[in-house]
């Protein structure tokens, strides 16, 4: 896999996965079982690419964020 993520959008995907499985996890009795699970997927899928630089659909669309 080629990494196509820069460093800016890596730190955001970091952050934001967090966040997201962080609201997952801290609202899971008051939003119900699905809403948790959605935002814990969601948080994980940005947590991951963020991790290894590296994000399905900007290869499906041909964009690289990082500076050449």
């Amino acid at each position: 896999m080629e990494k196509n993520e820069g460093t800016v959008d890596r730190v955001i995907r970091i952050i934001l996965g967090i966040i997201l499985i962080g609201l997952g996890i801290y609202f899971q009795s008051s939003w119900g079982l699905v809403a948790m699970i959605v935002l814990i997927i969601l948080g994980l899928i940005a947590l991951i690419t963020g991790i290894t630089g590296f994000c399905g659909l900007y290869k499906l669309l041909k964009i690289s964020t990082i500076r050449k």
